[in-house]
């Protein structure tokens, strides 16, 4: 406030508006004097401190401060300027600043004997050199800038001019160039050429045509408006840019762990196998604790569903049972955890992996399908957890879940068989038949790291504020937390879990409840048939939860509790199986013009569906005795036969099947060897006509009901 030179006597000031002279200082206390001449004295800090004293501009620069505001300026201005100064001073003072003390001020300066404007003439006739005449009103100028600016008015302005975007373009065509890199951003990645082009057509639109500059006028302006814009770029640096806030960036500190936690899902880079060579990609549903860096729980799964985020609330919520083959030093008796506090208060702590169990309390999610569903929703309020949505298309909302998978590309990711990398360009060959793990193989390796390296590795965003050279893993972390936060254990029970799953309404009819053309019924439904629920917001519908995985049965919400409803038709279908291949199944159906299809029809061809795909399709085998019609299409005998048709819906049921079985198994898979991806025939070959192998005939059994009825108990 006061600059460089601080107040001095004789300077002008206001204080509680009105105008003082100061007339001295002595230690942080000083004096001034009003119109009225009466003396006070104040502290300095004070009155600058509660806004009381308001500076007004000096009636000389003074010299003290001459090097100040030339900083980045080119060294032949500020020299310029500098020399400016000291004429201005002698017209001001009299004297040159570079004067011995006691020199009289020379002819024509003398402040007593001369007017202001005398020496302003005097001082433009010294610096007119023949040619180069220099004007007084040019010194009057120059003095008042300085007296209002200081050294930094003294400048030339042509040296500190900001020189528009537009340059010679036109402020026209760069508005509609602004424009059209505006609409790059969303789109794919073109070239600089092709903006040009746009900014063409903008401007005809507009009805400006024939008024853009020259080609190369083009180009360099659309350097100027691109840069640090990646509009030529990769499309996905380039959204990443424009989804930053146009603000100041924050941060939040929480001080407990599940105060704020941040949830996401995203395809992992790497391929598994789904079933019997049958590799594909899966999503990974993660959520992180921000203040331990804490993933207390990652799902993967062949699509990302709103069952899914579920799921990982309830793991998060659970502690991690060690599983066969872990080293015994991923136990949390044997980890930075407090493990004998924490058993003393959750006796499930006793056999568990050293993996924190946090209770959310805030979860910030993005805008997608999975986390803005019903089912989630209900299922953090079921848990007492709030939401806090993002904003659309802004990653730095969440930035600690985003940073955490792109971690986890480099960490895991990349030194896993199957690895595909996170783009396209980065992708090797062979990539897609390199061997494999099974996705609960996966699952497993996912769970085993995260316990081991991610949880006992130092984090770069957990430092000690007192020391902040010193960082902690999010073990570490949490359990200096935990001291001061507490620890609350949350027991899910089997009710908590259905209340997890995903809800529908429909009504209890005589024959039960259907789902998808799929009916659900029991005998404890008896006293609710064709009755209200008594939700009038529902229409008197019961509210029914299921799992998408498996059809085998639905859950009723009745009057006195959950109520367990089989399929109508599971022991048809022993193999259970979810809706992904039930739909699939639907659709062909439809395009066969069976669309009507009953609903047993419908499960046992889903059912034929798991088994053919299991198995493959069969071999190409010739028939006994095909005669001309056979000889016209089969052709020579030595010819190779054409492969039927139907070779990609084949395919199509191989994935369904695979995704059906991948999602429906339990957690059994140990850690075996890799699954080669393309080490089994999947029988899309035929053999040559002469080594066709003939067909084995298998006798048909004879049925024995009293046999089934016991295989069924």
């Amino acid at each position: 406030m006061t600059g460089a030179e601080g107040i001095r006597a004789g300077d002008q000031i206001t204080i509680d508006g009105e105008p003082r002279v100061v007339l001295g200082a002595s230690g942080t206390a000083v004096r001034f004097a009003g119109d009225d001449g009466v003396v006070e004295e104040a502290a300095l800090a004070e009155l600058a401190g509660s806004g009381r004293l308001r500076l007004a501009p000096r009636a000389t620069g003074g010299h003290q401060g001459a090097r100040t505001g030339l900083a980045g300026l080119p060294p032949e201005a500020a020299e310029r300027a500098r020399w400016w100064e000291a004429h201005i001073l002698e017209v001001v003072d009299g004297t040159r600043p570079d004067a011995p003390a006691g020199t009289p001020p020379r002819p024509g300066y003398d402040v007593e004997r001369t007017s202001l404007r005398q020496r302003e003439q005097a001082k433009a006739a010294e610096l007119s050199t023949p040619g180069k005449p220099v004007a007084a009103s040019t010194v009057k100028h120059r003095r008042q800038r300085w007296q209002a600016e200081g050294l930094p008015g003294l400048v030339d302005r042509r040296v500190t001019r900001r020189r528009s975007p537009a340059g010679r373009a036109g402020q026209v065509v760069a508005e509609a160039m602004e424009q059209a890199i505006a609409e790059a951003t969303d789109q794919s990645s073109r070239t600089a050429t092709f903006i040009v082009w746009r900014t063409r057509e903008l401007l005809a639109e507009r009805g400006e045509a024939g008024k853009e500059p020259s080609r190369a006028t083009m180009f360099r302006l659309f350097a100027r408006l691109s840069a640090g814009r990646h509009t030529t770029g990769p499309a996905s640096t380039r959204r990443g840019l424009a989804g930053r806030p146009q603000r100041m960036f924050s941060q939040a500190w929480p001080v407990a762990p599940g105060e704020l936690m941040e949830i996401d899902s995203t395809p992992l880079d790497v391929m598994v196998m789904l079933d019997d060579g049958v590799p594909g990609r899966v999503e990974l549903t993660g959520m992180i604790d921000v203040a331990t860096r804490t993933v207390p729980a990652a799902v993967l799964r062949p699509s990302a569903r709103s069952v899914d985020a579920s799921v990982l609330l309830a793991r998060a919520l659970t502690p991690e049972p060690m599983r066969p083959g872990w080293p015994a030093s991923l136990a949390m008796a044997h980890s930075a955890l407090p493990y004998d506090r924490l058993l003393g208060i959750d006796e499930r702590l006793r056999h568990a992996a050293a993996r924190p169990v946090i209770v959310p309390d805030t979860i910030v999610i993005d805008h997608g399908s999975v986390f803005v569903s019903d089912n989630f929703r209900s299922s953090c309020a079921h848990l007492g957890i709030s939401i806090q949505p993002a904003h659309l298309a802004t990653g730095s909302d969440k930035p600690h879940i985003e940073r955490m998978f792109s971690s986890l590309g480099t960490l895991f990711c990349q030194f896993a068989a199957g690895y595909l990398g996170r783009s396209a360009d980065r992708r090797g060959r062979g990539a897609a038949v390199q061997p494999v793990w099974s996705l609960m193989q996966m699952q497993d390796l996912l769970d085993e790291w995260l316990i081991s390296v991610w949880q006992n590795r130092v984090h770069d965003g957990l430092r000690d504020p007192l020391h902040p050279q010193r960082t902690f893993s999010p073990n570490q972390k949490y359990a200096m937390l935990i001291e001061t936060a507490g620890y609350v254990p949350v027991p899910l029970s089997a009710e908590d879990h259905i209340e997890l799953l995903p809800a529908v309404w429909r009504a209890v009819n005589a024959y039960g409840i259907k789902i998808s053309h799929r009916t659900y019924d029991a005998a404890e439904l008896n006293p609710i048939r064709q009755q209200k629920s008594g939700v009038a917001v529902r229409k008197g519908l019961w509210e029914v939860h299921h799992d998408p995985y498996d059809v085998s049965k639905v859950f009723v919400r009745g009057p006195g509790g959950w109520i367990t409803c089989p399929w109508k038709y599971l022991d048809r279908v022993p193999a259970p199986f979810g809706e992904l291949a039930w739909d699939h199944v639907s659709g062909q159906l439809a395009r066969q013009g069976r669309s009507g299809a009953s609903e047993l029809e419908r499960a046992q061809a889903v059912d034929e569906l798991l088994r053919r795909a299991y198995h493959g399709p069969p071999a190409q085998t010739p028939q006994a005795d095909a005669g001309p019609a056979g000889d016209a299409i089969a052709g020579t005998a030595g010819a190779r036969p054409r492969p039927r048709g139907g070779t990609k819906s084949a395919a199509r049921d191989r994935r369904v099947a695979a995704r059906t079985r991948a999602t429906s198994a339990r957690d059994t898979a140990g850690t075996g060897a890799a699954i080669p991806a393309g080490g089994e025939d999947d029988g899309s070959r035929t053999l040559p006509a002469d080594d066709r192998p003939v067909a084995k005939v298998i006798p048909l059994g004879i049925f024995d009901p009293f046999e089934e009825a016991r295989k069924r108990w």
